[in-house]
């Protein structure tokens, strides 16, 4: 599937034509607006439109990726994943890589109250600190948040908010599909979660896009109980596609007890978990392709 074209699609059926001043009786079957209307509305032909959908248009201008932004009723983030989408088969966009900076590891070795972890586009937790070891129950190097949340902990595990969670991880690997379309790795993971989880299935048909940013996140620990925590999203301004993620309580509320707490049985535990633990990545192959019989995404 051309992903320029699926996501025009998904775009089109989700636009009310009463919202942009069509009127609508009880025969129309049409979900959505019709590609004519998109047209027109969009100030473009039919039949240029009617090709954008089918992948066989190419590099559409500025103005014309504008009208539909507009027509199409697209966010700031979805307006952005549009025009990656749109340039695809001019540039390809090779996927980040590298290892982490010891400087990185120094400042994550500081956040000593909270989970800290520095995570990759295909949510690959890269490091973490000792708080975070505690969250997940597991060493953080390896550990895929996406897999974990799909795959292992379903419906009733760690994840108070699963269904939530399950829209801003598919929407974040929708958006990190558009922006790095020949990561192999990243590929084969969509690929893995599609043969996994229904529920993944369903929401990656949807093609929706999410930034993480920040926002609520609660889980529901084994030995704590429930962690209402805000989690800020830190971009690093490298090119490499890392983000440092800190999972904060608010003062004198339950979950900052909670993390106290947690903190506590992990030493009185002998938490063997160093204050941070890392993975070092491999520097990515210049020319990434995937594997023969990987689907595209």
């Amino acid at each position: 599937m051309d992903d320029l074209a699926g996501f025009l699609r998904s775009r089109r059926s989700r636009v009310a034509p009463a919202a942009v001043g069509i009127p609508t009786d009880n025969r129309r079957r049409v979900q959505g607006l019709r590609r004519e209307e998109v047209a027109h509305l969009s100030g473009v032909s039919v039949d240029y439109y009617v090709r954008l959908e089918q992948g066989r248009a190419t590099q559409p201008s500025e103005q014309v990726l504008d009208a539909l932004a507009r027509v199409l009723g697209l966010d700031e983030t979805e307006r952005g994943h549009l025009e990656r989408l749109a340039r695809q088969r001019r540039r390809r966009v090779q996927a980040p890589g590298g290892r982490i900076r010891p400087e990185l590891l120094r400042v994550l070795r500081l956040v000593a109250e909270a989970p800290a972890l520095i995570m990759d586009h295909r949510m690959d937790v890269l490091a973490g600190n000792r708080l975070a070891g505690l969250l997940f129950g597991r060493p953080m190097p390896g550990l895929n948040t996406a897999r974990h949340l799909f795959l292992e902990e379903a419906e009733h595990g760690l994840y108070a908010d699963w269904e939530q969670c399950t829209l801003d991880v598919v929407g974040h690997l929708r958006l990190a599909a558009g922006k790095y379309p020949e990561d192999s790795r990243l590929a084969s993971l969509i690929g893995e979660l599609a043969m996994g989880s229904e529920r993944f299935r369903h929401l990656w048909a949807r093609a929706n896009v999410h930034a993480r940013t920040h926002g609520r996140k609660a889980y529901r620990h084994p030995l704590v109980g429930l962690l209402e925590l805000h989690q800020e999203n830190f971009v690093l301004p490298d090119s490499s596609g890392m983000e440092l993620l800190v999972l904060s309580a608010a003062a004198g509320s339950p979950a900052e007890d909670g993390l106290r707490l947690l903190a506590g049985l992990g030493a009185d535990g002998g938490d063997a978990h160093p204050a941070v633990s890392a993975l070092m990545v491999p520097e990515q192959p210049e020319d990434v392709h995937p594997p023969p019989g990987t689907p595209r995404y």
